[in-house]
């Protein structure tokens, strides 16, 4: 498909916020080629669970984003080729889903179409059909430059990336049968209000999601360590009041359950759980997570009393041979 010109930001007055974010708070919180499989050499959990807790993926492989369905399965994208791998939450096997495009893939979400949204960097965003490994969409986001679609979110009616070097967010609209839409039908939507943006290759927007109250977006801006409400009709972001909590400098992947928000702090090695007001504009610091196998983790995702993050070992130089996996912790705080 060609590329769509380039939205204007008031087009998103032709999308209501209903129409674009009619995630209630349950919906906020959920969410071919040979098979290299990987073996798991699994850790047994300390509490007497037979799942393991850390699987192996193919080395070099460089996960970023994770996400889980329903069924325990978690698909991860490579920053390396853009492969998908599917990997077993019961066995810890798995398989390459989806042969690369040979760019990265970043953030992902599966909706219930078994449709993965995929983030692809400076590539824009892509549509894998999980089942058959098929590419079904291909979107520019922004025509842009320099730009970085860093995550996404699924809201019934449409699916939002982050730009981590473009002060805005994009949507692509779902029909009400879940149609994608056209090439040229991406909304931009600009960040205003209490944003500032970083210039010089700084990460600014990153992990997404919504907040309790199904009526607003959450940002986490890394580097500057601020957690934003955008509206989603307007890109009117304020800071969320997280009280004395040390900022997110390494804010990255965020999860939502309930009212209980989790961020992945990167470089941290470890996950800050707050409980949100039901608005998300202000929330309070409950505790952190930390295991001592995580290696720079970047995302989460959840199936039943666990999470799941993928070590992506950021401070390890990647080659080849060199080994990645998913890291499961109770949700618990620590």
């Amino acid at each position: 498909m060609a590329p769509p010109q380039p939205p204007h930001s008031s087009s998103a007055r032709h999308l209501s916020r209903r129409r674009l974010l009619t995630t209630s708070a349950a919906t906020a919180g959920a969410l071919l080629f040979g098979a290299s499989a990987a073996t798991a050499s699994a850790k047994a959990s300390a509490s007497g669970d037979t799942w393991p807790d850390v699987i192996p993926l193919p080395n070099g492989f460089r996960p970023e984003g994770i996400t889980i369905g329903g069924g325990p399965y978690a698909y991860l994208g490579s920053l390396g080729d853009g492969s998908i791998y599917r990997a077993d939450l019961r066995t810890g096997e798995g398989g390459i889903i989806s042969a690369g495009p040979g760019t990265p893939s970043v953030g992902l979400k599966l909706d219930d179409r078994g449709r993965l949204f995929v983030a692809g960097r400076g590539q824009g965003a892509r549509v894998v059909d999980v089942r058959t490994g098929e590419i079904i969409a291909s979107y520019t986001l922004t025509t842009k430059t320099p730009t970085f679609a860093n995550d996404v979110f699924l809201t019934p009616r449409a699916a939002w990336f982050t730009d981590s070097f473009q002060p805005a967010l994009y949507a692509l609209p779902l029909g009400h049968d879940g149609r994608l839409p056209k090439a040229n039908e991406v909304v931009t939507v600009t960040l205003s209000g209490d944003w500032t943006q970083v210039p010089g290759g700084a990460v600014n927007a990153n992990g997404i999601t919504g907040t309790p109250d199904g009526k607003a977006l959450l940002v986490v801006q890394s580097g500057v360590g601020g957690l934003h409400r955008v509206n989603p009709r307007t890109g009117g972001t304020e800071l969320v009041d997280l009280g004395d909590a040390a900022p997110l400098s390494n804010g990255d992947g965020l999860l939502l359950l309930g009212r209980r928000l989790y961020v992945v702090q990167n470089r941290q090695n470890a996950i800050d759980v707050f409980k949100l007001a039901d608005d998300g504009r202000s929330g309070v610091f409950e505790g952190r997570l930390t295991v001592s196998d995580f290696d720079v983790p970047t995302t989460v995702a959840a199936h039943k009393n666990r999470l799941y993050l993928p070590n992506a070992r950021f401070t390890t130089t990647p080659t080849p041979d060199t080994t990645y996996a998913v890291v499961a912790v109770k949700r618990g705080v620590v």
